[in-house]
């Protein structure tokens, strides 16, 4: 069994999420890439033991996390979890989400209660637990009834199966409708997790106001670009990198030219300022007062450490933030 730090919980930051008992920390760990094959279970292992010991208490899955095979990060998971923090249970925040497509046929996908219902059981059984923390729809689903979707999560939370529910990737009048239908069901939506980044804004118009009105807390993921907003392509796309492999969206949705000028001149801001611009990045996302975390993954513990220093850097001054605006806007 792991023995987590003493100090862990002297060396990260929380905040409440929305108007709920929940704090989340300020930076958590996502394992959307890197927890299937791509790396040994040893490896797993060494990441995750090193959110915890640096007072990351909570780990953000989904059904269809794991390369190769859906549902591989959550089976990894739940065994690092039982056979090494299982004494550390009641430490930890687990969420789990399920939208897209998980197995074949009408009943494997989108926001159906017979989805919904399955998927949950079967995460739970992939990682041995009995309930997670967060259960959330990924994804809106255009055909079915936002009533079903969310009496689903709903009744998720009364069968004991999840303590709190959220939804993921919704736009503002979705959300805003979603929140309402939680709230008359008596199971509040705790959080939304939308993508957010420097390059992708668009919760700035309306979303993030919504959530604060409705107490909703924030998550955001894909914090770095997917890499973009990192010192890893500085001087182009390196062969081996995941930019480079083929079929991945990376490529032309960060790193067309104009978009690596704007990372080399933000890069340089972030050197002025003593960071590496992946914790420029993640900190310029944190000073959003609605946002309760950013979601983080990581390919090695070294690279998490990295993300975490990011809470340790400096408020950005008005002459910082004008900057950073004027680099973003710029065409």
């Amino acid at each position: 069994m792991h023995i987590g730090a003493d100090n862990r919980y002297e060396q990260m930051s929380y905040a409440r999420c929305g108007r709920s008992g929940l704090m989340l920390p300020r930076i958590s760990l996502g394992l959307w890439q890197n927890f299937g094959l791509e790396k040994t279970l040893e490896e797993q292992k060494e990441i995750i033991f090193q959110a915890f010991d640096h007072g990351i208490t909570h780990f953000d899955l989904a059904n269809n996390y794991g390369n190769p095979a859906p549902g591989l990060a959550e089976e990894n998971f739940g065994k690092i979890l039982h056979n090494e923090l299982s004494s550390y249970r009641d430490e930890l925040v687990i969420s789990t989400k399920a939208g897209f497509d998980m197995w074949p046929g009408p009943y494997g996908n989108w926001g159906s209660r017979k989805y919904l219902t399955a998927s949950l059981d079967q995460s739970l059984k992939r990682m041995g637990l009995n309930y997670v923390d967060i259960f959330y729809h990924h994804r809106p689903d255009p055909e079915t009834p936002l009533e079903e979707t969310m009496g689903a999560l709903s009744d998720m939370v009364r069968r004991g199966k999840a303590l709190y529910v959220g939804i993921s990737n919704y736009q503002e009048p979705e959300t805003r409708r979603a929140a309402e239908i939680l709230k008359a069901n008596g199971t509040p939506c705790l959080i939304h997790q939308p993508r957010y980044n420097m390059f992708e804004r668009w919760v700035e118009d309306g979303l993030l106001d919504t959530l604060e009105e409705a107490g909703v807390g924030c998550i955001a993921y894909s914090p770095l670009a997917q890499g973009a907003l990192t010192d890893r392509y500085l001087k182009g796309i390196p062969e081996g990198s995941r930019a480079s492999r083929q079929g991945t969206t990376v490529q032309g949705r960060y790193l067309t030219e104009e978009k690596l000028e704007k990372v080399r001149r933000l890069n340089e801001i972030a050197q002025s300022r003593g960071q590496s611009l992946a914790q420029m990045a993640l900190l310029w996302v944190l000073r959003k007062s609605q946002v309760t975390s950013v979601l983080v993954g990581a390919s090695s513990a070294a690279q998490l450490k990295n993300s975490m220093d990011s809470l340790k850097g400096a408020a950005f001054t008005q002459d910082e933030l004008d900057t950073i605006e004027e680099i973003l806007q710029q065409r």
